[in-house]
Formats: structure tokens, C-alpha cells, sequence
């Protein structure tokens, strides 16, 4: 029997959160973009498409401002109940950075020293990653660039990574005043070990995409260099063989010395130029997505959704008193530390002197504004 005698309401809700307002075109911004699937043969099949969400912002190294943490929550809550959306991909404007973090000329000019104000900002953080973690559509990393502070949260908030060979990896935080508690330390002791999560979060080593494939952090990283005859190219500035160091076994280091001087030219050069080639790295996104169209969608997002419940147990636990510490320590450390990254070009130092910090605390003395001008940098003429 038909039940087509039942009355039944036709056409499509609107489920959008937002309309247009937090995207754009002319950095700093976010964009948004709907690309249609096509099979491995290259076709296009209807009315199925990928969102894109870019960090657009190549000038600061794609740091998001105020304005883009709304364009990436905007993104991916649109695309979360976006029936044509099959997956998100989430990447950066260039060849130099997928994200670095937050703005730090925001953070320094106008949000340290005002704790509330930052308090605010980190609520919409806690929101951005949210917006990942909850997102009824798989989200892909296409990391262009380094994925550093705050990109490495945002990246490591994601399903799958996929990265340009050039890209670095790691945190600068307890460098420049702030701590991984962005989703860092929630989730690399997802990824790595234990230590291997310690050391990355605390001690601001950079380390390289091989590294990371090799440490389970990332699922490929492809080249994305040619030589003069056209032949893809490595990263030249990485030891790609496993080698022995210090009694450990070690894989995606970097060279030293002339040889690694010699391969960071060579690589200026070729992006100084425009020649980088993504299609490498674009062609395992398709590859990705292409798997996702032929699953079921409902069982597809019950599978991520079982695994992300791990990453989101610890990051739920954390995330509100985090945002409170991020605020006070606007009023110390990271005023100064941010401060110090801000001015550099006034100061030629990108850090405070940590050996004097320590030694004036260990005297007890009051951190007022001659506390901080004697661990800040000086004006050099």
C-alpha cells in the first residue's frame, strides 16, 4: 500500500547558522568554497561537493584574527548540515604557513593586559575547535605550510592530515608567553607518546613533516618541489634516511651546516619564484574525499564520531579552565612574551631574557612596568 495519501511538506529547510558575513576574498579573512567531487577519471559528479575553508592571511603567516575565528566557525558549522557537502578541507593561502596561531600583533597590541577582553576571544576559540570536533562532516588537514601554536591545535582538532613536504610542526608557546592548552595538550597524547608529546608541547622544537609521518602525526606528506627537469624534488633540507642519533632511531631531521644552508636557498629560491606545485597533495585530498563519497554517510559519520569522542573527551574536560588561565596570564607572561614577538623588529630579539626573568623572581621582586623593561629587549637604533 502507498503512503502517498499522507500529507507531506515539500522542498529543503535552511539549516545554516550563518549567511556571508564572517568570509571574504582580501586577506585577512576566511574563504569559503564549495568545489565539486569529480571520480579518478576526473568527472565531475553532480550536486556533491567539498567545503573549503582557507586561512587567508598570508602576510602574518595565516594567524587568525578576531574576525577569522568567526570564518572558520562559520565554515564549519555551515558545512556541518550542508546536505551537498561530502567532506571539509581545511587549508591556507601560499606555500609558507597553513596557520601559525593566533594574531600576535592582536594578541600584543590590544588583547595582553586585558583579561576579560581576552577571556572573550578564547571563547570563540573554544568555539573554533568545537566547530571542528563537531562537525557532521570529515574534516581533512591540507597543511601548505608550517602548522605551528595554534594551527598545530586547530590541525590536530581535524580528522585526517595530509601535508607538503616543506611544512614544520610544533609549538611555541612557553617561548613567547602562552602554553599548548588549545588542544595540544589535549590531543597529542593521542598521536604520539607520551614524551614525544611532552617534549613537542613544551620545548618549541620544530620538527619536520617526515618526522611526523614517521611519529604517526600526519597520514602522507608528498612533495611538492620539482627540479629543472620537471622530476619531483623531496625537501632537500631533510635527512629522509632512518640513521642512529644519540642511541636513538630517529627519521626526517635536518641537515646541518653548509648542506642544510646550501638546500634552504635552493628552496627560498623555488618559492620565492612561485613554483611550488600542490597537485601532489591535492590529488591525495581527492583520493580521500573520493573514499568518503563511496560510504555510507551515516555510518561514515558514526565511525569519525567514535573515534573523535576520544580527542573531544579530554579537550571537553580542559577547554573552560583553560580559556580562564589564558586570560589571567594576559597580565604576565604573555603580555611580555607577546610583547617581545611583536617588537622584534624594534629590539632585533623575538623573546624576553629568560635568564634575567628567572633571576628576578627568584629575588622576589614585584613585576611592575621596571620588572618588565628589564627583561624586555631595548630599542636598537
Amino acid at each position: 500500500m502507498s503512503l502517498s495519501w499522507m500529507p507531506r511538506e515539500h522542498g529543503k529547510k535552511d539549516h545554516d547558522r550563518y549567511g556571508k558575513e564572517h568570509w571574504g576574498t582580501e586577506a585577512p579573512c576566511v574563504v569559503y568554497e564549495k568545489k565539486p567531487i569529480k571520480d579518478p577519471k576526473g568527472n565531475v559528479v553532480p550536486n556533491l561537493y567539498s567545503a573549503w575553508i582557507t586561512l587567508n592571511n598570508p602576510a602574518q603567516y595565516n594567524s587568525y584574527t578576531t574576525e577569522m575565528v568567526k570564518g572558520v566557525i562559520a565554515g564549519f558549522e555551515n558545512s556541518s548540515t550542508d546536505r551537498e557537502v561530502v567532506a571539509v578541507v581545511f587549508t591556507g593561502t601560499g606555500p609558507f604557513s597553513f596557520c601559525t596561531g593566533g594574531n600576535t600583533k592582536e594578541y600584543s597590541e590590544y588583547y595582553s593586559k586585558r583579561p576579560e577582553e581576552y577571556g572573550a576571544y578564547m571563547e570563540l576559540f573554544n568555539n573554533m575547535v568545537d566547530a571542528i570536533l563537531m562537525c557532521k562532516k570529515p574534516v581533512i588537514c591540507r597543511v601548505n605550510g608550517m602548522r605551528v601554536a595554534g594551527g598545530q591545535e586547530i590541525g590536530t582538532a581535524c580528522d585526517i592530515t595530509i601535508t607538503s613536504d616543506l611544512a614544520i610542526f610544533g609549538q611555541a608557546g612557553p617561548r613567547h608567553g602562552s602554553a599548548p592548552v588549545g588542544g595540544s595538550s589535549d590531543f597529542l597524547p593521542w598521536f604520539l607518546s607520551i614524551e614525544d608529546a611532552m617534549w613537542n608541547c613544551v620545548s618549541c622544537e620544530m620538527w619536520s613533516a617526515y618526522k611526523m609521518k614517521a611519529k604517526n602525526l600526519v597520514s602522507k606528506a608528498v612533495p611538492v618541489l620539482k627540479d629543472d627537469k620537471g622530476n619531483w624534488v623531496r625537501n632537500p633540507q631533510i635527512i629522509t634516511d632512518t640513521y642512529v642519533k644519540d642511541g636513538e632511531i630517529v627519521y626526517g631531521e635536518f641537515k646541518s651546516g653548509n648542506e642544510l644552508k646550501e638546500a634552504r636557498a635552493w628552496v627560498g629560491e623555488k618559492m620565492k619564484k612561485g613554483e611550488v606545485d600542490f597537485s601532489l597533495l591535492d590529488a591525495e585530498v581527492d583520493k580521500i574525499i573520493w573514499t568518503f563519497a563511496n560510504l555510507f554517510p551515516g555510518c561514515l559519520m558514526m565511525s569519525i564520531d567514535g573515534i573523535r569522542n576520544k580527542k573531544k573527551f579530554f579537550w571537553d574536560q580542559a577547554k573552560n579552565p583553560n580559556r580562564h588561565w589564558l586570560a589571567a596570564n594576559m597580565m604576565g607572561e604573555a603580555f611580555l612574551g607577546f610583547g617581545a614577538f611583536n617588537t622584534k623588529k624594534i629590539t632585533n630579539m623575538d623573546t624576553i631574557d629568560f635568564l634575567k626573568y628567572r633571576q628576578l623572581v627568584t629575588e622576589g621582586t614585584l613585576v611592575d612596568e621596571n620588572f618588565m623593561e628589564q627583561v624586555l629587549g631595548k630599542p636598537q637604533k
